[in-house]
């Protein structure tokens, strides 16, 4: 698949983004782009504010337009033979047991190796809401996280399960593995989640970011660990290995929010979407499916369980 890239975005900056630099504000704007990227836009002379070219380090203050010219640019996004773990399917629904390590969609830097480039291999009939970059893709999940995900095939069914996340009524189940114990059996946590102030490559609990609830309830407990099931009641990034960290149990084996010394040798974070429910575009009616702990997150468990 080739496509093409011209895109203008302007942005009116409001009171909350005030002080933010630039490139750092269009990093957040726009999250197929890296920042490097968006650095070397603006460095290139496509990015502008109030009509004038500036630097990444520019402050912004309040009311300034700013515009951003994405240029155009030729992408191969090949079809590739990876198996996909297709757990089921119809005219409507793909429901994808994705391992760990494999990107959901291609980005500029990652055009290869994606959930996208197996599918488009599988010549997969998938919807055209997300453009051509995401074909098929309703929501995501992070690299290393394993799970279920599902994949629309027209477009009748994205919007229909798009409106399902809007609502809030698909049912999202996660396991993980969390650092130290966790003494409550359950607990919900309603915090804000935005990007990190300072690591922009990271989310955080920020006063003015998007509501995030997660609910977990403990199913084991191990000497220095946790094993938890959380639901989700809304889908922000990282949400989380951000909420989990926040109230001092970041999930083992997370290299962004987790401990930097690590006691065994992971490739991620140990956090695995199990269950995914929803009503069904057509059909009308609950669907749940279910996807067993992959192989590296069943051996560490089995390690800690003393087998």
């Amino acid at each position: 698949m080739v496509m093409k890239l011209k895109n203008v975005n302007c942005f009116i900056v409001e009171n909350e983004n005030v002080d933010k630099r630039v490139d750092a504000f269009l990093a957040d704007q726009l999250k197929e782009y890296s920042r490097s990227y968006i650095k070397k836009l603006i460095k290139s002379k496509y990015v502008k504010v109030n009509n004038q070219f500036v630097k990444a380090s520019y402050l912004l203050t309040q009311g300034d337009k700013i515009e951003i010219i994405i240029p155009d640019e030729k992408i191969n996004i090949n079809p590739e033979n990876i198996s996909l773990d297709i757990i089921y399917e119809d005219d409507d629904v793909i429901i994808i047991n994705k391992p760990q390590g494999m990107v959901v969609h291609p980005a500029p830097g990652n055009y290869s190796g994606t959930l996208v480039n197996a599918l488009l291999y599988h010549k997969k009939p998938l919807s055209s809401i997300n453009g051509e970059f995401r074909p098929g893709i309703v929501h995501r999940i992070d690299k290393d996280t394993s799970g279920l995900l599902i994949i629309a095939k027209n477009d009748f069914a994205h919007r229909k399960l798009a409106q399902q996340l809007q609502e809030h009524t698909i049912t999202r189940r996660y396991i993980a593995l969390t650092e130290k114990i966790i003494k409550k059996n359950k607990g919900t946590i309603n915090l804000p989640i935005g990007r990190h102030p300072v690591h922009r490559k990271k989310m955080a609990v920020v006063k003015n970011g998007k509501p995030a609830i997660t609910h977990f309830y403990v199913i084991d407990r191990f000497e220095n660990n946790t094993l938890i099931e959380a639901d989700l009641e809304t889908g922000r990034t990282h949400q989380i290995r951000v909420h989990m960290d926040y109230i001092g149990h970041p999930l083992v084996g997370d290299p962004v929010y987790g401990y930097k010394k690590q006691i065994f040798s992971l490739q991620g974070q140990l956090l695995h979407a199990k269950k995914i429910g929803f009503i069904h575009p057509t059909k009308k009616i609950y669907m749940e499916f279910e996807a067993k702990l992959p192989e590296h997150f069943q051996k560490i468990l089995d390690i800690l369980r003393g087998k």
